[in-house]
């Protein structure tokens, strides 16, 4: 069966982008390659998601990549990282410095709250429903 393997994400520098995510979110680094061009293939995913969808961090390369960078979504939430453990996690990404745009909500379909990435692309955090 096929799956989307890597969503492209534009970032501004390559270890800003690492260090957030790994350290603020919780990912793993997944591949780090230059490719002799003064770029690199970064590669990023939630912890424990060997198989899942993973997030390719491409350096902008020009004026129009870099306007978009941050916006990607048009101020809309554009990702949504589901957690089993909302509160934990919410917890230790507040206290790592995530901007949260509000306070946690319980709807129908699980906890969540929008954060924003280190750019300002917006996200769910979200923990499904039983």
């Amino acid at each position: 069966m096929s799956h989307i393997a890597l969503v492209t994400l534009v970032v501004r520098d390559y270890d800003e982008a690492v260090a957030f995510y790994r350290d603020a979110l919780g990912f793993e680094l997944v591949e780090d390659t230059d490719r002799g061009d003064g770029s690199r293939w970064v590669v990023v995913r939630p912890r424990g998601t060997a198989s899942g969808t993973g997030l390719l961090l491409a350096r902008a390369k020009d004026g129009a990549q870099e306007a978009s960078v941050g916006a990607q979504t048009g101020g809309r939430v554009g990702f949504f990282l589901h957690t089993e453990d909302f509160a934990g996690d919410h917890a230790r990404m507040s206290a790592a410095g995530v901007r949260f745009l509000e306070e946690p909500r319980h709807e129908t379909y699980g906890s969540v709250a929008v954060f924003e990435d280190l750019y300002g692309n917006r996200w769910d955090l979200l923990q499904p429903a039983d």
